[in-house]
């Protein structure tokens, strides 16, 4: 960038209009609107352009004390709205990577309020309480982890702040997470700009509706982004000519020039203040902080060269308030005119034009050991922009060889500005919490289950004493409207019918041998891919039949008396860090073999790898695995199953009764403490009606018969491709929007899923499979006494799908229109 093209961008020409030129894209809106954003491209499937903020110290460098004002100003603003008692009594929480530096700043307007923001990388010592999935990620991207649990506990407001508001579902996907997990009655969500569209309007308070809260928005200006028919299409055009072309805006590479022009400052960072919010940054701390703000800046301007009178501050990705700080307290302290901005995961195209908002662009690698992977990083409008100074600042974590290598960010800052100067921010390590050393033994039967002693071990707690069921509808409205996790109570046990359990019967006689090969051949998997001598996890509940029948097909097959153990896993809060715990004190991880009935979209496939990343950056603990072994996959989420044939697995026609008579597990708060394993109930008086023992004769019965087939099946297997698809997911996510749902959790696929729906929640409809046969007989029967619709669907990739009703209230009504039969 030149002198006469910064020169010209400060002379009133709009940083969006490139783009607005050659698109039609229009931005309109308050009067202010366009000096807040510009316009930039980057190739993208679902969007053309970008809003790239002239005062968010991201892409653009700015004043530091414009960055801060602009935070600071919405904050005040939320504790107008709040007052001042109850802004007391607030929680702030940013979004990583973009608006952590904004999100600190609105806490810092608000008053005291203590401050949190997402994180993409898993720090040892550090529990998750919860995370965010990216659209179409197999894995969690966002993560929350406070040093103090109760931190996002309390019941006082939660205010959300991001740099833009546009459709609005990130933040309201986050709002439902967490009130299903930390129930509030009110939320806030702040942000730069609304950009909303007419259509996404007026979601806002529909959802505060359905989850019974308040929810408030507080913007610094709002407009909307109109754009013509095949703007995407002429986007991508654009971007890939460009970037074709190499544009001149795309800066150099530079590498080998850093050495002997980059210097380190010694900020003297004060002992125990957190580089931000990443795992709670507290008012205390703020104090702290201010207190050492200005010696940290004199020191910063004494290592500047003599004359300087251009000077960038540069944070690192999520690194930003500690950076935004030091650089507006330089900015009072020197007479040089200081401009801050970071660096960036986000790839954009780079356009030399003062129409354009990234001008020029740095790539280098990432340099500190990303949890996802090695990757390319960027600095925007630095190159050519002037700066006779930059000030590096990272965290001690990211103080790799990486970054002071020859293609790394300081030799590609070095190659384009005079003089380096790199500021080292001690990483916060939070203090692990101590645990007791004892874990009680397994649960074993026959005084806990039905099942024999030696067939499995339950890592739970016995809470057969206390009354924890509820009527499916009242569980179903309460979970809905975020008032209870489903965890938290349970169904009353559903007593079938004399017909239903003649059709249990029929399709276990029908399926038994089916089953038994399926049994074989995962078993068979395991024994050669993963370990010869596994320990068995079962997720409890569904699993644990499959996993003793795997248990007595290694006895019968190969004289091996493998342990098995039932553990609980909960969608959203993970699988039970205790119960892994007991596992690691006893068993070596790697022998360790997590097991399910079958998978439907995915979803526990997901929360078991989560959970596990989880644990071990908290504990220290490595080689669990976290591929789950399955008898059936239909929904393409693993590689380890007997058939990925969506067909009917009798125990998934009934609950406890055949189960061993164990409710599915609770996790409750006032019943589960953090040392204790999670709860479940035995129903011992329903003992009369048991049919767990006669379940898993009649499909090991048929070992004998199977031999063959299991060998070839496993054969089979074992040579084919079964790298996971997802498809499973990704048609769920059609059903969703197609039937108008916008909740994945609500779209239940496959038998065994849609089954449970009919048994445990308040089913809308059931999608079945053209042509479907007797695999679907009990969920026929199951509609029909419940008066649910049944709709026949050409191209379903499972058998069936179950639709839980959306938004229910006990006033809902069915798909046809009548209430709904319970």
């Amino acid at each position: 960038m030149t002198e006469r093209a910064r020169a010209e961008g400060r002379a009133g020409v709009w940083s969006g209009s490139w783009v607005a030129e050659r698109l039609g894209v229009e931005l309109a809106g308050d009067d202010g609107l366009t000096g807040l954003l510009g316009l930039a491209l980057r190739r993208n499937p679902k969007r053309a352009h970008l809003l790239v903020s002239n005062v968010l110290g991201k892409h653009v460098p700015q004043s530091p004390s414009v960055v801060h004002g602009h935070g600071v100003a919405l904050g005040r603003r939320v504790r107008d709205l709040l007052g001042a008692e109850t802004a007391g009594r607030a929680v702030v929480l940013g979004y990583a990577e973009t608006a952590t530096g904004l999100g600190h700043s609105v806490a810092d307007g608000l008053g005291a309020a203590p401050y949190l923001h997402s994180t993409r990388r898993p720090v040892a010592g550090v529990g998750r309480a919860g995370g965010f999935e990216e659209s179409h990620s197999h894995a969690t991207s966002h993560l929350l982890l406070p040093e103090d649990p109760a931190l996002l506990a309390g019941d006082g407001p939660l205010v959300l702040v991001d740099d833009e508001f546009s459709t609005g579902n990130t933040v309201l996907n986050t709002v439902r997470a967490l009130h299903e997990r930390y129930p509030r009655k009110r939320y806030v969500v702040v942000a730069l700009v609304d950009m909303r569209s007419p259509a996404d309007a007026g979601r806002l308070e529909d959802f505060a509706r359905e989850i019974g809260a308040r929810v408030d928005l507080v913007t610094a200006a709002s407009g909307t982004v109109r754009l013509p028919p095949g703007v995407l299409e002429k986007g991508q055009e654009l971007v890939a000519r460009y970037e074709d072309e190499r544009p001149t805006g795309d800066a150099g590479s530079g590498g080998g020039g850093a050495a002997g022009r980059v210097a380190r400052v010694g900020l003297g960072w004060p002992d125990g203040v957190p580089d931000g919010g990443r795992h709670g940054f507290t008012a205390a701390h703020r104090d702290r902080l201010e207190d050492a703000l200005p010696g940290m800046a004199a020191r910063i301007a004494g290592a500047l060269p003599a004359g300087a009178r251009r000077v960038l501050v540069l944070g690192f990705e999520e690194l930003m308030y500690a950076p935004l700080r030091l650089a507006e307290a330089l900015e009072r302290t020197t007479d040089a005119e200081v401009r801050y901005s970071t660096t960036t995961r986000s790839p954009v195209l780079a356009v030399d034009d003062p129409g354009y908002a990234i001008r020029t662009r740095l790539v280098f690698p990432a340099h500190d050991d990303p949890s996802d992977g090695p990757g390319e990083r960027y600095a925007y409008n630095v190159a050519g922009a002037g700066f006779d100074a930059v000030v590096a600042v990272v965290d001690s974590a990211a103080d790799t060889p990486a970054l002071h290598a020859a293609d790394g960010l300081l030799a590609r800052l070095a190659a384009h500005v005079p003089h380096v100067l790199l500021a080292v921010v001690p990483s916060y390590v939070p203090h692990a919490p101590e645990r007791p050393s004892m874990l009680p033994e397994p649960l074993r039967g026959p005084a806990f289950s039905s099942y024999a002693s030696d067939e499995v071990g339950w890592l739970l707690q016995d809470l057969s004493d206390v009354t924890l069921e509820a009527p499916t509808e009242e569980r179903e409205e309460a979970i809905q409207s975020g008032g209870a996790h489903y965890a938290e109570s349970l169904p009353v046990e559903y007593q079938p019918s004399e017909q239903y359990q003649e059709l249990f019967h029929a399709a276990l006689e029908a399926s038994a041998a089916r089953l038994a090969r399926a049994v074989g051949a995962v078993t068979e998997i395991v024994l050669v891919e993963r370990s010869p001598r596994p320990v068995l996890v079962s997720l409890a509940r569904a699993g644990t039949p499959v996993g003793i029948l795997m248990r007595r097909w290694a006895r019968y097959r190969h004289g091996l008396d493998l342990p098995h153990y039932a553990v609980s896993i909960v969608r959203g809060r993970g699988i039970d860090a205790n119960a892994l715990r007991w596992l690691a004190a006893h068993h070596d991880p790697a022998d360790v073999v997590f097991v399910d009935g079958w998978t439907g979209k995915g979803a526990i496939t997901r929360e078991l790898a989560a959970a596990l990343r989880d644990f071990e950056a908290t504990d220290g603990v490595t080689g669990f695995d976290p591929e789950i072994a399955v008898l059936a996959d239909p929904g393409s989420c693993v590689r380890t199953y007997g058939t990925r044939d969506d067909f009917l697995i009798p125990s998934a026609c009934l609950n406890s009764t055949v189960s061993g008579l164990i409710s599915r597990t609770v996790l409750r708060a006032d019943l589960v403490g953090p040392h204790d394993f999670h709860g479940a109930k035995f129903y011992r008086e329903l003992a009369g009606a048991d049919l767990s023992p006669a379940f898993l004769d009649a499909v090991s019965g048929h070992y004998p018969d199977v031999v063959d087939e299991v060998h070839a099946q496993a054969k089979e297997l074992l040579a084919a491709d079964r790298t996971p698809t997802w498809e499973g997911w990704a048609a769920v996510e059609r059903i969703s929007a197609e039937y108008g749902i916008d909740d994945v959790n609500l779209v239940k696929p496959g038998v065994g899923e849609t089954t449970r729906v009919m048994l445990r929640r308040v089913p809308w409809k059931v999608l079945a499979r053209a042509g479907a046969g007797t695999d679907l007989d009990h969920v026929r029967l199951l509609a029909e006494q419940r008066g649910v619709p049944v709709e026949e669907v050409d191209g379903l990739p499972y058998t069936c799908v179950g639709l839980i009703h959306p938004q229910y209230t006990r006033g809902a009504t069915g798909a046809d229109g009548r209430a709904v039969a319970l």
